[in-house]
């Protein structure tokens, strides 16, 4: 049966003194996810994810990163076991990625953490298709995709996606999209979602905001199941997260999903999250 797990409210007042650190997140919020512990008051006040990674050197030790998932989604692995992939530029191309590329990074078949050499607002041209073993890592700059479409994770397993900024998607254009080194195939075009998990498992999603986009910020759905999404900021935005494909779409009822550690802020007016009747069950 599809299960849902929510922080209790002690849980929540940790969130809120987490995201304390800085005032006004503004419409760019990549720069407020602040990755340097720089007291002891502060350590004390990060909650169990950010406190397993946030009090070591994380620039050289990247991969530890996915050791401090909780949740369902606990077990998603990343790229952990996979050399260092470096973006170097936003440039995209849908069909034929060239090196230094998002997209070519994401598509690759072997594990890869993915890094950026600097700050870029990378417009992607069609919807980025993530493969398996991947952990796309903003930290260390101030990464936005935005203003085109947005992030497609379908039939893959261990995505991790970390302290990016992902705002203002747009539907995908019908057209050939490459999902591999060896596969481009035919695209209807996608919804416009920030992130869309579709038919897949061990995924996390975590301090991100995400905000302002055609269709949802997050929709899980299509049997997808352990998912972690946490230490996100959600703004802006209507039909903000939904958790299930349709009210009698069976195969969602293996889904398992934990929300932990999330803010809802400002503008947002449904769905955080909705739960489609296939898929609600009581609340571990």
């Amino acid at each position: 049966m599809a299960s849902l797990t929510l922080i209790s409210l002690p849980l929540l007042s940790l969130l809120f003194l987490n995201f304390a650190y800085s005032s006004q997140l503004p419409n760019n919020a990549s720069a407020s996810l602040l990755y340097n512990v720089s007291t002891i008051s502060t350590v004390k006040l990060m909650n169990v994810i950010d406190s397993c990674w946030r009090t070591i050197n994380w620039a050289t030790n990247r991969e530890a990163l996915a050791d401090c998932s909780v949740g369902f989604g606990k077990a998603s692995i990343g790229g952990k076991y996979g050399p260092i992939y470096l973006v170097t530029t936003p440039y995209d191309d849908p069909v034929n990625p060239t090196p230094g590329t998002l997209r070519f990074g994401a598509i690759q078949s072997s594990p890869l953490w993915i890094i950026f050499a600097t700050d870029m607002v990378i417009t992607l041209k069609n919807e980025l298709i993530v493969n398996s073993f991947k952990t796309i890592d903003g930290r260390g700059a101030n990464v936005e995709i935005a203003y085109g479409p947005c992030i497609t994770i379908h039939g893959v397993t261990d995505v991790i996606i970390h302290g990016i900024s992902i705002h203002d998607c747009k539907p995908g254009v019908a057209g050939l999209v490459r999902s591999s080194p060896t596969y481009v195939g035919k695209r209807g075009g996608s919804d416009g979602d920030a992130v869309s998990v579709f038919s897949s498992s061990n995924i996390w999603i975590d301090h991100c905001y995400l905000a302002r986009s055609a269709d949802g910020l997050i929709d899980v759905i299509h049997a997808s199941t352990d998912v972690t999404i946490s230490n996100n900021y959600f703004a802006q935005h209507d039909k903000v997260m939904l958790l299930g494909h349709s009210d009698d779409f069976a195969a969602d009822e293996v889904m398992k999903v934990t929300l932990v550690f999330n803010r809802f802020g400002e503008g947002l007016i449904e769905r955080m999250p909705r739960l489609r009747s296939c898929c609600q069950q009581p609340i571990q």
